[in-house]
């Protein structure tokens, strides 16, 4: 889950019009085209409202009736002495009105194409981001319907085969991954419907490939060689159009590799008022590819640390116990700052960061590592997405 705010002490809550952050509806201002987005809840917009019927590799691609949808690569690496990395390289597609105002013209906006991009560093701690914020037009950015070839200039996914190449640079870092599903696709909640909470569309599709054998290139700073690195990568697609409601203020994303073949996501979205969303739940996938939901009920998650940003002033969970059905973990950041400051994309301050752990699954003693996001501490995100 992605996305998928601001600052404290200064702290300032992100401003949008029609659900669209500072940033997308600048993109419409200079584009020349009156500040006058489609809501989410125009009926122009397609409706995340019960299972659906999915085909692989088709629903790879972009589905354009959906007002959102991202793209979400995450994965932890290994050079060849033994040093840790993380990365993050995320694709979104944002509607801004149901219809283009002239169609015929391959410039006239409908939709914006955001993208993050980040690298980990476990020794010396470093973590470096970027981010992007482009229209689709000639050579620019777009997703093709029907298979998975997403572009923001020159950051890249395109699957071929069974295989998935990512490429991203920037002056600082870059990578060049080929990515291989070692399980099945994963769908989260009946028929891939994942609710977000009990109004009518409230919800999005979401499938994952979970367990992605990794392996490829990274970059890090200006002209350093190419170091070869070898890991597991974890890649997440969600589409639709009215996903968080205004009384929500944020989430906590897990995505967690268990050394014995198992993976876990849980994802808890957080209410204004404190608790939690009923409708937030999760998916253990056992080490031949079945999977099995689990409902709010049988999750828990407690914050054991917490960090401060010296950037935002925002106080983030750091590390974290987390108990589910045959599972209990202890695990936390690899290292404390992995905070994104995408202002000028998507207008949220977030922290999407690498993590490792222990605990015991099915009574045995396990390692794990992943990822973890957490949104709507600088800043609430209620109605955003």
């Amino acid at each position: 889950m992605s996305p998928r705010s601001a600052p404290h002490p200064r702290r300032r809550r992100t401003r949008r019009r029609g659900g669209l952050s500072v940033g997308l509806l600048l993109l419409v201002l200079c584009a020349g085209w009156a500040a006058h987005p489609t809501s989410a809840e125009d009926p122009g917009w397609a409706q995340a409202v019960g299972p659906r019927e999915w085909s692989f590799p088709r629903d790879h691609g972009a589905h354009p009736a959906y007002r959102t949808e991202w793209w979400y690569f995450t994965g932890n690496l290994r050079d060849a002495g033994g040093r840790r990395y993380g990365y993050q390289l995320t694709f979104f597609r944002q509607g801004v009105r149901w219809e283009p105002t002239h169609p015929e013209n391959p410039w006239s906006l409908r939709d914006a194409y955001l993208a993050h991009f980040a690298v980990t560093e476990e020794e010396p701690p470093r973590f470096r981001h970027a981010e992007r914020l482009n229209r689709a037009g000639p050579g620019l950015a777009g997703a093709l319907e029907g298979r998975m070839d997403v572009w923001n200039l020159d950051w890249t996914a395109v699957m071929k085969g069974e295989t998935i190449r990512l490429r991203a640079r920037t002056a600082e870092m870059g990578l060049d991954l080929a990515l291989v599903p070692r399980k099945p696709v994963v769908l989260h909640g009946k028929g891939g419907l994942s609710r977000k909470g009990p109004a009518p569309g409230q919800a999005s599709y979401y499938a994952s490939f979970t367990d992605l054998a990794t392996e490829g290139h990274l970059v890090l700073g200006a002209g350093a060689e190419p170091l070869f690195v070898r890991g597991t990568s974890w890649f997440d697609q969600e589409f639709g159009s009215n996903q968080l409601s205004e009384e929500q203020a944020g989430w906590d994303w897990f995505s967690l590799h268990l050394s014995d073949g198992r993976d876990l996501m849980v994802y808890l979205l957080r209410r204004r008022d404190g608790t939690i969303e009923p409708a937030s739940s999760g998916t253990l996938v056992e080490r031949d590819g079945s999977s099995r939901s689990l409902p709010l009920a049988e999750i828990t998650v407690e914050v054991r640390e917490r960090w401060t940003s010296p950037r935002s002033g925002a106080r983030y969970p750091s590390r974290w116990r987390l108990i589910a059905p045959g599972v209990e973990l202890v695990f936390g950041a690899l290292i404390p700052d992995q905070e994104l400051d995408t202002s000028g994309s998507t207008g949220v301050v977030y922290w999407e960061g690498a993590v490792w752990g222990e605990g015991t699954s099915g009574g045995r003693p396990v390692t794990c590592e992943g990822y973890v996001e957490l949104t709507g501490y600088a800043g609430d995100l209620g109605g955003l997405f």
